[in-house]
Protein backbone atom coordinates (compact mmCIF):
# COMPACT_ATOMS: atom_id res chain seq x y z
CA UNK A 1 0.00 0.00 0.00
CA UNK A 2 1.92 2.78 -1.24
CA UNK A 3 1.67 6.54 0.31
CA UNK A 4 1.62 10.15 -0.90
CA UNK A 5 3.32 12.64 0.99
CA UNK A 6 2.19 16.50 0.15
CA UNK A 7 3.52 20.37 1.85
CA UNK A 8 3.69 20.30 5.92
CA UNK A 9 4.20 16.79 6.13
CA UNK A 10 0.58 15.30 5.28
CA UNK A 11 0.64 11.91 4.15
CA UNK A 12 -2.36 9.43 2.59
CA UNK A 13 -2.48 6.02 1.46
CA UNK A 14 -3.12 5.47 -2.08
CA UNK A 15 -6.27 3.40 -1.38
CA UNK A 16 -7.41 6.56 0.17
CA UNK A 17 -6.78 8.76 -3.48
CA UNK A 18 -8.45 5.31 -5.30
CA UNK A 19 -11.78 5.87 -3.05
CA UNK A 20 -12.03 9.55 -3.59
CA UNK A 21 -11.35 9.19 -7.18
CA UNK A 22 -14.21 6.39 -7.48
CA UNK A 23 -16.40 8.94 -5.32
CA UNK A 24 -15.78 12.19 -7.24
CA UNK A 25 -14.62 11.88 -10.26
CA UNK A 26 -18.08 10.95 -11.81
CA UNK A 27 -20.02 13.92 -9.97
CA UNK A 28 -17.58 15.87 -12.89
CA UNK A 29 -18.55 14.00 -15.67
CA UNK A 30 -22.36 13.26 -15.64
CA UNK A 31 -23.72 16.14 -13.48
CA UNK A 32 -24.25 19.86 -13.35
CA UNK A 33 -20.79 20.24 -11.40
CA UNK A 34 -17.62 21.88 -13.50
CA UNK A 35 -14.96 21.03 -10.82
CA UNK A 36 -13.89 19.87 -7.79
CA UNK A 37 -11.14 20.60 -5.16
CA UNK A 38 -10.62 18.22 -2.26
CA UNK A 39 -8.69 19.74 0.36
CA UNK A 40 -7.12 18.64 3.72
CA UNK A 41 -6.59 20.82 7.41
CA UNK A 42 -2.76 20.98 8.03
CA UNK A 43 -1.97 19.54 11.06
CA UNK A 44 -2.43 22.46 14.16
CA UNK A 45 1.14 22.91 14.99
CA UNK A 46 2.08 23.34 11.23
CA UNK A 47 2.65 26.91 9.58
CA UNK A 48 1.71 27.71 6.49
CA UNK A 49 -1.89 27.87 4.58
CA UNK A 50 -4.80 25.81 6.59
CA UNK A 51 -6.08 23.97 4.02
CA UNK A 52 -3.54 22.05 1.26
CA UNK A 53 -5.14 20.85 -2.35
CA UNK A 54 -4.43 17.34 -2.73
CA UNK A 55 -7.01 16.45 -5.66
CA UNK A 56 -8.99 17.91 -8.13
CA UNK A 57 -11.28 16.28 -10.91
CA UNK A 58 -12.49 18.96 -13.62
CA UNK A 59 -15.14 18.54 -16.84
CA UNK A 60 -12.91 20.68 -19.11
CA UNK A 61 -9.22 22.44 -18.63
CA UNK A 62 -9.52 24.19 -15.46
CA UNK A 63 -6.71 23.60 -12.51
CA UNK A 64 -7.20 25.03 -9.35
CA UNK A 65 -3.84 26.25 -7.77
CA UNK A 66 -2.54 25.51 -4.10
CA UNK A 67 -4.68 26.59 -1.68
CA UNK A 68 -1.99 29.54 -0.33
CA UNK A 69 -1.92 30.90 -3.91
CA UNK A 70 -5.65 30.91 -4.99
CA UNK A 71 -6.50 34.07 -4.67
CA UNK A 72 -10.53 33.05 -5.24
CA UNK A 73 -10.25 30.72 -2.11
CA UNK A 74 -12.25 33.46 0.24
CA UNK A 75 -13.81 35.56 -2.14
CA UNK A 76 -17.71 34.53 -2.12
CA UNK A 77 -18.78 33.12 -5.29
CA UNK A 78 -23.02 31.84 -6.44
CA UNK A 79 -21.13 29.19 -8.52
CA UNK A 80 -19.17 27.78 -5.52
CA UNK A 81 -20.06 25.65 -3.09
CA UNK A 82 -17.92 23.97 0.25
CA UNK A 83 -18.68 20.51 2.48
CA UNK A 84 -16.72 20.67 5.39
CA UNK A 85 -15.06 17.34 5.58
CA UNK A 86 -15.76 16.24 9.57
CA UNK A 87 -15.37 13.69 11.19
CA UNK A 88 -15.54 12.72 15.03
CA UNK A 89 -15.82 16.09 15.78
CA UNK A 90 -12.98 16.89 13.82
CA UNK A 91 -12.57 19.35 10.93
CA UNK A 92 -10.31 17.13 8.80
CA UNK A 93 -10.52 19.13 5.14
CA UNK A 94 -13.27 20.32 3.02
CA UNK A 95 -14.57 19.38 -0.56
CA UNK A 96 -15.09 22.57 -3.18
CA UNK A 97 -17.69 22.30 -5.71
CA UNK A 98 -17.39 24.55 -8.38
CA UNK A 99 -21.04 24.28 -10.62
CA UNK A 100 -21.63 25.34 -14.57
CA UNK A 101 -24.86 27.06 -13.18
CA UNK A 102 -26.27 28.26 -10.15
CA UNK A 103 -30.07 26.86 -11.40
CA UNK A 104 -28.90 23.15 -12.16
CA UNK A 105 -27.94 23.01 -8.80
CA UNK A 106 -30.98 20.82 -7.38
CA UNK A 107 -31.87 18.43 -3.92
CA UNK A 108 -30.65 15.70 -5.80
CA UNK A 109 -27.38 16.68 -6.63
CA UNK A 110 -26.81 18.21 -3.05
CA UNK A 111 -28.02 14.88 -1.39
CA UNK A 112 -25.41 13.20 -3.94
CA UNK A 113 -22.28 15.32 -2.93
CA UNK A 114 -23.62 15.20 0.54
CA UNK A 115 -23.13 11.57 0.56
CA UNK A 116 -20.07 11.61 -0.98
CA UNK A 117 -18.61 14.20 0.95
CA UNK A 118 -19.73 11.73 4.11
CA UNK A 119 -17.84 8.96 3.10
CA UNK A 120 -15.15 10.59 2.03
CA UNK A 121 -14.79 12.51 5.76
CA UNK A 122 -15.10 9.03 6.82
CA UNK A 123 -12.18 7.11 4.86
CA UNK A 124 -9.85 10.60 5.38
CA UNK A 125 -10.40 10.00 8.93
CA UNK A 126 -9.43 6.24 9.39
CA UNK A 127 -6.77 6.71 6.85
CA UNK A 128 -5.18 9.69 9.00
CA UNK A 129 -5.94 7.35 12.10
CA UNK A 130 -3.85 4.50 10.51
CA UNK A 131 -0.70 6.91 9.44
CA UNK A 132 -0.51 8.34 13.26
CA UNK A 133 -1.37 4.39 14.61
CA UNK A 134 1.78 3.33 12.19
CA UNK A 135 4.38 6.10 12.53
CA UNK A 136 3.65 5.21 16.57
CA UNK A 137 4.17 1.66 15.86
CA UNK A 138 7.84 2.40 14.12
CA UNK A 139 8.55 4.68 17.15
CA UNK A 140 8.31 1.87 19.31
CA UNK A 141 9.91 -0.87 17.07
CA UNK A 142 12.90 1.81 17.27
CA UNK A 143 12.42 1.38 20.91
CA UNK A 144 12.24 -2.06 20.62
CA UNK A 145 15.34 -2.47 18.91
CA UNK A 146 17.51 0.68 20.94
CA UNK A 147 16.22 -1.35 24.34
CA UNK A 148 17.23 -5.05 22.88
CA UNK A 149 20.74 -3.60 22.14
CA UNK A 150 21.08 -2.25 25.59
CA UNK A 151 19.89 -5.48 27.70
CA UNK A 152 22.82 -7.27 25.67
CA UNK A 153 25.58 -5.79 27.58
CA UNK A 154 24.42 -6.50 31.00
CA UNK A 155 23.52 -10.09 30.03
CA UNK A 156 26.93 -10.78 28.33
CA UNK A 157 28.72 -9.19 31.75
CA UNK A 158 26.29 -11.37 33.68
CA UNK A 159 27.84 -14.38 32.13
CA UNK A 160 31.31 -13.73 32.22
CA UNK A 161 31.28 -13.17 36.02
CA UNK A 162 29.54 -16.29 36.29
CA UNK A 163 32.18 -18.12 34.11
CA UNK A 164 35.14 -16.66 36.49
CA UNK A 165 33.31 -17.58 39.74
CA UNK A 166 32.96 -20.90 38.18
CA UNK A 167 37.13 -21.24 37.67
CA UNK A 168 37.51 -19.77 40.75
CA UNK A 169 35.62 -22.91 42.75
CA UNK A 170 37.12 -26.24 43.93
CA UNK A 171 35.69 -29.03 40.93
CA UNK A 172 33.34 -30.38 44.10
CA UNK A 173 32.35 -27.12 45.23
CA UNK A 174 28.23 -27.18 46.20
CA UNK A 175 27.84 -23.38 44.39
CA UNK A 176 28.91 -25.36 41.03
CA UNK A 177 25.25 -26.52 40.48
CA UNK A 178 24.21 -22.82 41.22
CA UNK A 179 26.03 -21.20 38.50
CA UNK A 180 25.50 -23.59 36.12
CA UNK A 181 21.75 -22.90 36.62
CA UNK A 182 22.77 -18.74 36.18
CA UNK A 183 24.54 -19.98 33.15
CA UNK A 184 21.44 -21.50 32.08
CA UNK A 185 18.78 -18.82 33.03
CA UNK A 186 21.56 -15.86 30.99
CA UNK A 187 20.97 -18.46 28.07
CA UNK A 188 17.32 -18.39 28.32
CA UNK A 189 17.24 -15.03 28.25
CA UNK A 190 19.61 -14.85 25.53
CA UNK A 191 16.93 -16.56 23.10
CA UNK A 192 14.23 -14.31 24.69
CA UNK A 193 16.35 -11.02 23.52
CA UNK A 194 16.95 -13.18 20.18
CA UNK A 195 13.32 -13.63 19.63
CA UNK A 196 12.58 -10.03 20.43
CA UNK A 197 15.08 -8.89 18.23
CA UNK A 198 14.05 -10.39 15.46
CA UNK A 199 9.95 -9.25 15.34
CA UNK A 200 8.95 -7.91 12.54
CA UNK A 201 11.60 -9.38 10.01
CA UNK A 202 9.17 -11.99 9.15
CA UNK A 203 5.25 -12.70 8.68
CA UNK A 204 3.55 -12.81 12.06
CA UNK A 205 2.01 -16.25 12.89
CA UNK A 206 -1.52 -17.28 13.43
CA UNK A 207 -2.31 -16.45 16.78
CA UNK A 208 -4.47 -19.21 16.93
CA UNK A 209 -1.79 -21.99 16.42
CA UNK A 210 1.73 -20.47 15.66
CA UNK A 211 2.36 -18.27 18.67
CA UNK A 212 2.45 -21.16 20.92
CA UNK A 213 6.18 -21.60 18.75
CA UNK A 214 9.54 -22.40 19.84
CA UNK A 215 10.89 -19.01 20.87
CA UNK A 216 8.31 -19.63 24.06
CA UNK A 217 10.32 -22.80 25.40
CA UNK A 218 12.79 -23.67 27.49
CA UNK A 219 16.76 -23.40 26.96
CA UNK A 220 18.38 -25.53 25.38
CA UNK A 221 15.78 -27.51 23.76
CA UNK A 222 14.22 -31.49 24.03
CA UNK A 223 14.10 -34.68 22.08
CA UNK A 224 11.78 -37.38 22.69
CA UNK A 225 14.30 -39.13 24.97
CA UNK A 226 14.42 -36.40 27.54
CA UNK A 227 13.34 -37.71 31.35
CA UNK A 228 10.87 -35.74 33.20
CA UNK A 229 13.72 -35.08 35.55
CA UNK A 230 15.83 -33.30 32.65
CA UNK A 231 12.96 -30.93 32.08
CA UNK A 232 11.71 -30.28 35.08
CA UNK A 233 14.13 -29.93 37.47
CA UNK A 234 15.45 -26.67 36.56
CA UNK A 235 12.08 -25.22 36.90
CA UNK A 236 11.86 -26.43 40.16
CA UNK A 237 15.11 -25.17 41.78
CA UNK A 238 14.48 -22.06 40.91
CA UNK A 239 10.93 -22.26 42.65
CA UNK A 240 12.56 -23.46 45.28
CA UNK A 241 14.88 -20.61 45.54
CA UNK A 242 11.65 -18.02 45.15
CA UNK A 243 10.02 -19.71 47.62
CA UNK A 244 13.04 -19.04 50.33
CA UNK A 245 13.47 -15.73 49.27
CA UNK A 246 9.66 -15.27 49.84
CA UNK A 247 9.72 -17.04 53.02
CA UNK A 248 7.06 -19.59 51.59
CA UNK A 249 7.06 -22.98 52.21
CA UNK A 250 7.52 -25.23 49.07
CA UNK A 251 7.40 -29.00 48.61
CA UNK A 252 8.90 -30.63 45.59
CA UNK A 253 8.69 -33.72 43.83
CA UNK A 254 11.30 -36.42 46.09
CA UNK A 255 12.07 -38.62 43.96
CA UNK A 256 11.83 -38.44 39.91
CA UNK A 257 9.94 -40.91 37.12
CA UNK A 258 11.74 -42.49 33.44
CA UNK A 259 9.03 -41.13 31.24
CA UNK A 260 9.61 -38.84 29.02
CA UNK A 261 6.70 -35.54 28.61
CA UNK A 262 5.00 -36.76 26.70
CA UNK A 263 3.61 -37.52 22.98
CA UNK A 264 5.70 -34.72 21.06
CA UNK A 265 8.98 -34.31 23.11
CA UNK A 266 9.29 -30.43 21.98
CA UNK A 267 9.55 -28.99 25.81
CA UNK A 268 6.43 -28.20 26.21
CA UNK A 269 5.30 -29.52 29.50
CA UNK A 270 8.65 -27.65 30.83
CA UNK A 271 7.12 -24.19 29.08
CA UNK A 272 3.35 -25.44 30.93
CA UNK A 273 4.98 -26.47 34.48
CA UNK A 274 6.91 -22.75 33.77
CA UNK A 275 4.13 -20.52 33.18
CA UNK A 276 1.71 -22.45 36.12
CA UNK A 277 4.77 -21.93 38.85
CA UNK A 278 4.88 -17.94 37.56
CA UNK A 279 0.86 -17.69 38.13
CA UNK A 280 1.42 -19.71 42.25
CA UNK A 281 4.17 -17.25 42.94
CA UNK A 282 2.02 -14.13 41.48
CA UNK A 283 -1.02 -14.54 42.31
CA UNK A 284 -1.27 -16.62 45.64
CA UNK A 285 -1.09 -14.37 49.12
CA UNK A 286 2.41 -14.43 50.49
CA UNK A 287 3.29 -17.25 52.67
CA UNK A 288 1.36 -19.69 51.37
CA UNK A 289 2.60 -23.00 50.53
CA UNK A 290 2.87 -23.82 47.16
CA UNK A 291 4.37 -27.24 45.78
CA UNK A 292 4.55 -29.44 42.18
CA UNK A 293 3.00 -33.11 43.08
CA UNK A 294 4.14 -35.63 40.57
CA UNK A 295 0.83 -38.23 39.31
CA UNK A 296 0.96 -41.58 37.50
CA UNK A 297 -0.59 -40.37 34.31
CA UNK A 298 1.22 -36.46 34.38
CA UNK A 299 1.49 -33.77 37.73
CA UNK A 300 -0.03 -30.81 39.18
CA UNK A 301 1.28 -27.01 40.44
CA UNK A 302 -0.52 -26.47 43.85
CA UNK A 303 -1.00 -23.59 46.45
CA UNK A 304 -2.84 -23.28 49.91
CA UNK A 305 -4.01 -20.10 48.93
CA UNK A 306 -8.24 -18.91 48.52
CA UNK A 307 -9.48 -20.83 46.17
CA UNK A 308 -10.26 -19.64 42.83
CA UNK A 309 -13.82 -17.95 42.69
CA UNK A 310 -16.22 -20.35 40.74
CA UNK A 311 -17.37 -18.27 38.14
CA UNK A 312 -13.91 -17.23 37.61
CA UNK A 313 -12.53 -20.59 37.00
CA UNK A 314 -13.32 -20.98 33.29
CA UNK A 315 -12.37 -17.72 32.36
CA UNK A 316 -8.82 -17.31 33.84
CA UNK A 317 -8.03 -19.73 30.95
CA UNK A 318 -9.06 -17.66 28.18
CA UNK A 319 -6.32 -15.13 26.58
CA UNK A 320 -5.93 -12.37 28.63
CA UNK A 321 -8.02 -13.06 31.31
CA UNK A 322 -7.44 -12.38 34.91
CA UNK A 323 -8.96 -13.58 38.22
CA UNK A 324 -9.79 -11.05 40.50
CA UNK A 325 -6.55 -11.65 43.21
CA UNK A 326 -4.68 -10.20 39.88
CA UNK A 327 -6.23 -6.75 40.28
CA UNK A 328 -3.02 -4.96 41.57
CA UNK A 329 -0.51 -6.97 40.16
CA UNK A 330 1.50 -6.47 37.22
CA UNK A 331 0.60 -9.77 34.55
CA UNK A 332 -0.86 -10.08 30.93
CA UNK A 333 -2.99 -12.67 31.29
CA UNK A 334 -1.41 -15.03 29.24
CA UNK A 335 -0.25 -17.62 31.00
CA UNK A 336 -2.51 -20.03 31.90
CA UNK A 337 -4.16 -19.79 28.86
CA UNK A 338 -0.70 -20.63 26.96
CA UNK A 339 -0.66 -23.44 29.14
CA UNK A 340 -3.64 -25.02 28.06
CA UNK A 341 -3.70 -24.32 24.56
CA UNK A 342 0.37 -26.52 24.71
CA UNK A 343 -1.55 -29.07 26.68
CA UNK A 344 -4.55 -29.79 24.11
CA UNK A 345 -1.88 -29.26 21.58
CA UNK A 346 0.12 -32.00 22.47
CA UNK A 347 -2.87 -34.37 23.41
CA UNK A 348 -3.26 -33.48 26.90
CA UNK A 349 -5.04 -31.61 29.18
CA UNK A 350 -4.97 -28.77 32.25
CA UNK A 351 -7.48 -28.65 34.39
CA UNK A 352 -7.98 -26.44 38.07
CA UNK A 353 -9.45 -28.01 41.11
CA UNK A 354 -9.98 -26.13 44.31
CA UNK A 355 -9.60 -29.12 46.28
CA UNK A 356 -5.90 -30.06 45.95
CA UNK A 357 -6.72 -33.39 48.52
CA UNK A 358 -9.08 -34.64 45.72
CA UNK A 359 -6.25 -35.13 43.27
CA UNK A 360 -3.47 -36.45 45.83
CA UNK A 361 -3.89 -37.30 49.53
CA UNK A 362 -0.51 -35.06 50.25
CA UNK A 363 -2.21 -31.92 48.85
CA UNK A 364 -4.54 -29.14 51.38
CA UNK A 365 -7.55 -29.71 51.42
CA UNK A 366 -8.51 -25.85 49.91
CA UNK A 367 -6.67 -24.19 47.96
CA UNK A 368 -5.64 -24.29 44.20
CA UNK A 369 -4.58 -27.36 42.02
CA UNK A 370 -3.24 -26.89 38.26
CA UNK A 371 -3.22 -30.56 36.89
CA UNK A 372 -1.64 -31.26 33.54
CA UNK A 373 -2.52 -34.38 32.41
CA UNK A 374 -1.38 -37.06 29.78
CA UNK A 375 -2.93 -39.84 28.30
CA UNK A 376 -1.53 -43.32 28.78
CA UNK A 377 -0.93 -43.60 25.05
CA UNK A 378 1.11 -40.61 25.33
CA UNK A 379 4.03 -42.27 27.93
CA UNK A 380 6.21 -44.91 27.24
CA UNK A 381 4.91 -48.21 28.64
CA UNK A 382 5.56 -49.65 31.96
CA UNK A 383 6.12 -45.94 33.02
CA UNK A 384 2.60 -44.84 33.41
Amino acid sequence: MGNSRYDNGIQLTDRFLDFADQQLAPQVQTGPIRHLGLYVSTPPETSGPPLILIRQWSSGSLSLPPADADPDLRTPDAHRRWFPLQDAGLILGALRVDLESTSSWTNEVDAQIRRCSAAISHALGRDLECQQLQDELTRQNQQLRTLVHQLRNPLAALRTYAQLLMRRLEPDSAHQSLLSNMLSEQRQLGRYIDALDALGERALPQPEEDMLGPTLLPPGGSTTTDTLAALIQPLVERAEATANLQNRPWRGPSSWPTWSEGPTGDGSMAEIVANLLENAFRYSPGGCAIGLELLNNGLCVWDSGPPIPKIEQSRIFHQGERGSSAKDRPGTGLGLALARRLAERNGGHLTLSTEPKSIHPNLPPTGNAFQLSWSRAALPAGEA
